[in-house]
């Protein structure tokens, strides 16, 4: 709600909306490239054309910094909710929250701007994913672009800021910041970070049993017999279809490196596959496969050691 927004961010939202020409919300991400705008309006974050990323921002989670600078908390957090104490998401708002971290993280890794929609709801922020009256009130362009700043996956937290690069908040504004509600507070109970190696991996390979097993795919996990990969999936007639070398990551531990089986694995090609398996540990757990000619393109993969 417009109280809720800080005067001097509020100030060019009211600016831009009087000065500007009247559009819908979904007129206005259609104007900036958004292809079937229509469809994806209730996503929060697009890849527009020209390979442009555009972002929605919450103007009641923007805080300003030193000098003026405007900065958003960004939750790495998808299972959580923001606002109302952390409450659990639903399927589709898990999804929705994979899709924009997706091309958040995108554009840090690639060092690239980000085109902002700033945007205000009718109700108050806190009950931005509860309340069915949840709705965007007011959305504007923001003519300056934005950037993904840092990205903190220990702290599950990233850190948007508005203008030039070089400039970071310091602790005590991010302290501030976070009363704002878009960053859950921390949870002592969170299984991943409780989770030994151990565990996560083991859950990983559940995880990869179930889902092939769901197709109607046979699965055998043979890691103990160190034939560089972990879990063989076959058809009914018993033809080998994959040979999955399993890793399993958590928020803080998302590295990993491949054994020296493993690695002589990966000469040998089809069927053997890198399987990352993220969030390994939470419902909100999803995989992703690599042949032996991408597993340098797989997020984590650390050189191995001499």
């Amino acid at each position: 709600m417009d109280k809720e927004v800080d005067a001097a961010v509020l100030a060019v939202i009211n600016e831009k909306r009087l000065l500007g020409d009247k559009r819908t919300p979904v007129e206005i991400i259609a104007r900036m490239g958004v292809f079937d705008a229509r469809q994806q309006a209730a996503e929060s974050a697009w890849l527009a054309t020209g390979d442009n990323i555009i972002a929605t921002v919450w103007a009641e989670f923007v805080s300003p910094g030193e000098g003026g600078r405007w900065f958003c908390l960004e939750s790495l957090d998808t299972l959580r909710r923001l606002g109302d104490g952390g409450g659990e998401r639903t399927e589709v708002q898990v999804r929705r929250a994979k899709d924009r971290l997706a091309l958040l993280k995108r554009a840090f890794d690639r060092d690239q701007g980000l085109r902002v929609v700033l945007q205000t709801n009718r109700v108050a922020i806190a009950d931005v994913e509860t309340d069915k009256a949840a709705k965007v009130s007011v959305r504007v362009p923001d003519d300056q672009e934005w950037h993904v700043a840092a990205w903190d996956a220990e702290e599950k937290m990233a850190v948007l800021v508005r203008g030039e690069r070089g400039w970071q908040p310091g602790a005590a504004e991010i302290d501030i910041a976070r009363a704002r509600g878009s960053v859950p507070a921390k949870r002592r109970d969170d299984p991943g970070a409780q989770a030994s190696q151990d565990d996560v991996q083991a859950a990983a390979k559940a995880y990869l049993t179930k889902h092939f097993s769901g197709y109607g795919y046979r699965t055998e996990d043979v890691s103990a017999q160190r034939l560089g990969h972990d879990i063989q999936v076959s058809d009914k007639k018993g033809n080998t279809l994959l040979k999955l070398a399993v890793k399993g990551t958590v928020p803080g531990r998302t590295g990993f490196r491949l054994t020296t089986e493993e690695r002589a694995a990966v000469a040998q090609g089809d069927p053997w596959r890198l399987a990352v398996v993220t969030e390994a540990t939470s419902p909100a757990a999803s995989h992703k496969l690599y042949k032996s000619t991408e597993i340098n393109n797989a997020s984590g993969l650390e050189p191995l050691l001499d």
